[in-house]
């Protein structure tokens, strides 16, 4: 059976947009915010960068109009707040960026619908020899952002309290004793540094 490239690739987008939002589900308020990482990356404010790159893209770089203004992307352009969209402030509820998050992949599957992989499009933030660029191109470039991301919060997910898995009632791992496979990823890692 033959494959249609586009439907293709929008269901690798979507199986990724569905990870990104599962990773949330049954996690505090704090926790979904709170910066897990030295450079304070956070799950709620994946989301929001996720939601933005999207309308971006699939938005102003394909002649398209979201019809919501993000008032962070200004500070992001403006270099005031480069990771303005990396975080919800107290101020943006988990709903608010959940349900974001939700109209603007509806809005970029229209585009992704009524364009052919071949309209052109440009990222203007792209270098001069990258930035012009296709629908196809885009395509691409979301579902490895969004996978990057989804990996991400994988990560954060499992050291927060230990759900792990590739995506709702779909974990991806084997059923085995972890505290003894980890203990034997150390061992490994000690022997080959010569501190066994």
């Amino acid at each position: 059976m033959a494959s249609d490239p586009k439907t293709d690739l929008h269901r690798y987008l979507n199986v990724a947009r569905a990870t990104v939002r599962w990773k949330l589900d049954g996690l505090s308020e704090y926790d979904v915010r709170r910066p897990l990482t030295p450079t304070g990356t956070n799950l709620l404010g994946l989301v929001k960068h996720l939601a933005t790159t999207e309308q971006g893209y699939f938005g102003g770089c394909m002649g398209r109009e979201f019809g919501e203004k993000l008032p962070w992307v200004e500070q992001i352009e403006n270099d005031t707040d480069p990771n303005a969209d990396m975080f919800a402030t107290a101020e943006e509820s988990r709903e608010e960026i959940l349900a974001l998050y939700e109209r603007v992949t509806e809005f970029a599957d229209t585009v992704i619908a009524e364009l052919p992989l071949d309209a052109p499009g440009v990222v203007p933030w792209w270098s001069e020899e990258r930035r012009y660029v296709t629908l196809h191109v885009l395509l691409v470039h979301m579902i490895a952002e969004t996978n990057r991301h989804a990996g991400h919060m994988d990560i954060l997910r499992e050291g927060l309290d230990g759900e792990a898995g590739l995506r709702e009632n779909v974990s991806n791992l084997p059923d085995q004793d972890w505290p003894a496979y980890r203990a034997r990823v150390e061992q490994a890692a000690r022997e080959a540094s010569g501190q066994a």
